[in-house]
């Protein structure tokens, strides 16, 4: 059954027990012109409520339907965005579930590095240790010829200081006009 004959019975249901119980109300006061001007009363909003009835059934079926289709393309709207932001909401909980991989594997590559680094640190340390090691030797032997030759300047000065005082116990005037005599005579013996 259709909802516009379901309407119709419903509101003629109505009209005709509203109808009876005027009539009897008017029977039981027991005025007749009265009960007549009743019925007519009656019959007159029987008419115009079917001339209603008949309107609304001719232009609200239209209405009904057309309130019906928009709300089912906001239903249809509703669960096409529902079903876009369920599956956001999926790739999101993925990428957090993967989250926490991503920072396993970045760690495990930081400890990597830092292993890395660390022994990168090692390495200079050990070759800027033998750099140190090389130029403090090269400073020590440049320190010890310079040692060395110092050394050998002050044993010359005193091998000659020895020398001299030695000469001096040792060169008496005597000696020393007998040397000037022998060194004269061997420049008259050479050609000039």
């Amino acid at each position: 059954m259709s909802l516009r004959r379901i309407s119709l019975l419903t509101m003629s249901m109505c009209g005709a027990l509203l109808f009876f119980a005027c009539v009897a109300s008017a029977a039981e006061e027991g005025n007749a012109a009265a009960a007549t001007t009743e019925l007519f009363k009656w019959i007159n909003f029987a008419i115009v409520a079917g001339v209603l009835i008949w309107v609304f059934a001719k232009k609200l079926p239209s209405v009904f339907r057309a309130n019906a289709e928009t709300i089912s393309f906001a239903i249809t709207k509703a669960t096409a965005v529902k079903a876009e932001a369920d599956k956001q909401l999926a790739d999101a909980e993925a990428r957090l579930a993967r989250l926490e991989q991503e920072v396993v594997a970045l760690r495990a590559v930081a400890e990597k590095e830092a292993v890395a680094d660390a022994e990168r640190i090692r390495e200079m340390a050990k070759s800027d240790a033998e750099k140190i090691s090389q130029a403090a030797k090269a400073e020590i032997d440049a320190a010890e010829r310079a040692a060395r030759m110092e050394l050998k300047a002050l044993a010359a000065k005193l091998a000659v200081d020895g020398a001299e005082s030695l000469l001096t116990k040792q060169l008496t005037p005597e000696a020393q006009e007998s040397l000037v005599k022998g060194f004269v005579a061997s420049l008259e013996g050479r050609p000039n």
